[in-house]
């Protein structure tokens, strides 16, 4: 017995000792962040909302598994994302028992829903293998980063990749589905089905998921790179909705496809970096419930949209050591009532550039919710708003900073932005405004950081609507930022 026992031990050290290993290596890294914001109006529309102040934070977790020599495993989590205090957000959406919506309300920048932020909530997991042709990775990775920040949504996206580098160059392939049309609409939803959680209304399509292809090639030199990408996006998700099932019900049965091309440069100049990218979609959105829409004043003429959408930006920093100065231009395209057969705000500035403080600041509007005007006398209520990403605008700022010691930097922008085109017919004025921002971060350690700014706004009369008397009122905010890299 006992030989028998000495032998079945000498038999599962042999198989301890000789498989391999897990994981050869392990790493972290990640960011954890804690800030105060006060911000003195809720709206722009005068008397008409109170201030609002709070603290919140997040915990990101990001971890690497080295299996073995060029094959890894990444991970990306975030933790405990909410704010101090608060009430917890309802997982079943605005309070409404809807088995269909559970948990659905996104968080922009994640795999997860809000919900599952205010715990945990893992956005990231991929295989990536570095194989004697190229770099070859699959799962959930961020998509939607390209060239420079304008234009940027970093999204975790459920996709396959392929990159080959030949000396300067590299030349990129993936596939995937999107997470969200445009970032944040109801309809794009990856998948054979309409919602990740199970299908709602009628599922008797099987073609309804949102694919995307692209192709992408970069050149890099010693001060700088230039790219081109194509992305083709087909979404189908809103053929499966039956139609009546929304409160917007012309929205069902449509397919929509667009071609995306994207040029960008970056380069170095001395002391000077230069950056610029142009963003071009174009394609069609068809309506395949054609005749129960009505075009032009006519019901069922014609079930397309032809999608045409210009953006692009400019942006020069000289960086003489102690000080800098810089400035940036962009332009994003705008939906013109009056074209009714052209579709716009396909693309937008991205949630991940963020110029200002408060108008279209993605983590301002995370955060504080969002900043509206009026409201205007149409079938709609439609108000004007800045949130989330930069859209339908001319952009203008010009920015200097000063360095006095190496751990402290205080820059200050002043920024216009006023409408490519009016939201109706109606609509009275353009101007956004004018925008004023301070900010000083001081480097506690290498890995310490901590952030104060200052961000105050002259309204636009943008924000009016169509009532001529409608009045407007001035905003400011003040943010605070602990911050800790690792």
């Amino acid at each position: 017995m006992k030989r028998f026992w000495l032998v079945l031990l000498s038999l599962g050290l042999i198989v301890a000792f000789s498989t391999s290993a897990m994981a050869v290596d392990l790493k972290f890294s990640g960011e954890f962040y804690a800030a105060g914001l006060y911000q003195d109006k809720t709206t722009l529309c005068k008397d008409c909302g109170p201030s609002t102040a709070f603290y919140f934070q997040r915990l990101r977790l990001n971890t690497v598994f080295v299996v073995a020599p060029g094959l890894m495993l990444t991970t990306r989590a975030d933790i405990m994302e909410r704010s101090w205090g608060a009430a917890r957000t309802d997982p079943w959406g605005n309070g409404v028992v809807n088995p269909g919506l559970q948990g659905y309300t996104f968080n922009v920048s994640s795999a997860g829903t809000v919900a599952e932020n205010e715990n945990i909530a893992f956005d990231l997991a991929y295989v990536t293998y570095v194989s004697p042709i190229g770099i070859i990775s699959a799962g959930y990775q961020i998509d939607g980063a390209w060239g420079t920040v304008f234009g940027d949504n970093s999204i975790p996206t459920g996709k396959v990749s392929f990159i080959h580098m030949r000396g300067p160059w590299a030349f990129i392939a993936q596939t995937g589905k999107n997470s969200a049309f445009n970032a944040s609409g109801i309809f794009g939803i990856g998948g054979e089905q309409g919602y990740p959680r199970g299908q709602i209304f009628n599922n008797g399509l099987a073609d309804a998921d949102n694919s995307f292809y692209t192709l992408a090639a970069r050149y890099s030199w010693n001060t700088g790179q230039a790219g081109f990408l194509y992305k083709y996006i087909r979404i189908a998700t809103i053929r499966d909705v039956r139609y009546g099932a929304l409160s917007a019900a012309a929205l069902g049965e449509d397919t929509i496809q667009i071609h995306v091309g994207i040029p960008y440069f970056k380069a170095q100049f001395g002391p000077v970096a230069v950056q610029s990218e142009i963003m071009y979609a174009y394609g069609a959105h068809n309506y395949e419930s054609a005749w129960r829409r009505t075009w032009d004043g006519v019901q069922g003429v014609d079930g397309r949209r032809q999608i045409s959408v210009l953006n692009g930006w400019i942006d020069a920093t000289a960086d003489f050591d102690r000080f800098y100065i810089g400035g940036t231009f962009a332009y994003l395209s705008g939906q013109n009532p009056a074209h009714e057969r052209q579709e716009a705000g396909i693309i937008d500035g991205g949630y991940d550039w963020n110029p200002t403080l408060i108008l279209w600041n993605a983590d301002r509007n995370q955060w504080a919710g969002d900043l509206r005007g009026c409201v205007a006398y149409n079938a709609n209520s439609t108000t004007g708003t800045a949130n989330n990403a930069m859209a339908n605008a001319y952009f203008y700022q010009v920015r200097g900073g000063v360095r006095p010691i190496d751990k402290i930097d205080i820059m200050a922008s002043v920024s216009y932005a006023h409408a490519v085109v009016k939201p109706t017919q109606a609509w009275l004025y353009n101007s956004y405004g004018w925008e004023v921002d301070l900010t000083g971060t001081y480097k506690i350690t290498n890995n310490l950081s901590y952030m104060l700014g200052l961000g105050y706004l002259f309204t636009g009369d943008y924000f009016k609507g169509e009532n001529i008397y409608n009045d407007v009122q001035n905003d400011f905010l003040v943010i605070n930022k602990l911050t800790l890299t690792f």
